[in-house]
């Protein structure tokens, strides 16, 4: 019994040591490492700057931090996201900042300090992005842009913008109008809705427009206003157009819910939408595409809303490590009255 006493406490003490040496060496790294080479032992490797792979059945985990729901396009460009979402098996986060670029950049922090695996939003105005985005940046997590693009000089701070070519449509809807108009020496007075104030879309819109515009001297904008792309604003803003205007031509509306409440202000004041006053709109969403049937919106350039299966994409590419393009731009078409009336029925948004 002593003899077996013995031997068990040789066995405790021998534990101890190589217990007390296993901890001394985390502990202790530096000096032990110095050691460790001075003896021709190998040092630890360094800690790698790149984040961990994702354990291959770990949930992709999604931030995305929408506009608002300020319109119908909003509000089909969110659905699209949150399906993608649930398509792909993605985890979504997803915030709406109220059209407020403070209440993006508080849930892009709140994401970069939960660390999902991608951040990805819709910009409510084109500057003041730097300062967040070096924060995801700095914290390797990557940011994808969707439908509105921001003006940072740095474009490693995010991925790709996947989204429309809001110049294109701007010229688009401006192209219709000198071709309805070429053979007119008639002065047209032409009213804009400008979409939110320092938004990509709103500057791009205005931008091809009047580029198109420019070089027809009897195309003439005499007003020009934010109605920040919801039906209210718009209603509000044309009436005061109207009161202010004896003469009005052409609307040029940034988005069909700004167009479909100016047309309720048109027929207030007792005139016909589409004929006393031709409306040009940009968006196509499906109350769009039912007032250009009746007549009431002349021509629609589409901006298509349902990015959520490229932006899932775009999010596993870039988890993949893929390179993927800077820029992805999404196919749309333009639609007069008949052509959207003839489209209405199968238009999913």
């Amino acid at each position: 019994m002593k003899k077996a006493g013995k031997l068990g406490m040789s066995l405790l003490m021998a534990t101890m040591l190589l217990v007390t040496s296993a901890c001394g060496s985390g502990n202790g790294g530096t000096n032990t490492a110095g050691a460790g080479n001075a003896g021709g032992t190998s040092a630890p490797a360094a800690a790698s700057s790149e984040p961990a792979a994702a354990p291959a059945d770990k949930k992709v985990t999604l931030g995305f931090a929408q506009v608002g729901a300020e319109s119908g396009w909003r509000t089909a460009n969110t659905n699209s996201i949150k399906e993608s979402a649930t398509a792909a098996g993605y985890d979504l986060k997803f915030s709406d900042a109220q059209q407020k670029q403070e209440n993006q950049i508080k849930a892009i922090r709140s994401y970069i300090q939960q660390k999902v695996d991608v951040i990805a939003f819709s910009p409510v105005v084109e500057s003041g992005w730097d300062t967040v985005l070096k924060e995801a940046k700095d914290a390797g997590i990557p940011v994808i842009l969707t439908d509105r693009a921001v003006d940072s000089a740095d474009t490693s701070l995010y991925e790709t913008f996947i989204g429309s070519d809001f110049v294109e449509e701007g010229r688009r809807a401006g192209q219709w109008l000198v071709d309805k108009y070429k053979d007119s020496a008639e002065e047209i007075n032409i009213v804009e809705l400008q979409g939110t104030t320092g938004s990509a879309p709103a500057i791009d819109r205005k931008t091809g427009f009047e580029e198109i515009i420019k070089g027809n001297a009897n195309l003439k904008v005499i007003a020009s206003q934010t109605g920040d792309f919801t039906r209210a604003k718009g209603n509000e803003v044309m009436q005061s157009f109207l009161k202010a205007n004896k003469k009005i031509d052409v609307l040029y509306a940034h988005n069909d819910d700004m167009a479909l409440g100016a047309i309720q202000a048109i027929e207030a004041a007792g005139l016909k939408p589409g004929e006393d006053i031709i409306i040009i709109s940009i968006d196509g969403v499906k109350d769009g595409f039912v007032a250009a049937s009746e007549g009431k919106i002349n021509f629609i350039v589409e901006c298509n809303p349902l990015l959520g299966p490229q932006l899932m994409q775009a999010v596993q590419d870039v988890l993949d490590g893929k390179t993927i393009e800077k820029r992805i731009v999404t196919e749309e078409g333009v639609f007069t009255s008949e052509q959207a009336k003839a489209a209405l029925p199968d238009r999913k948004y």
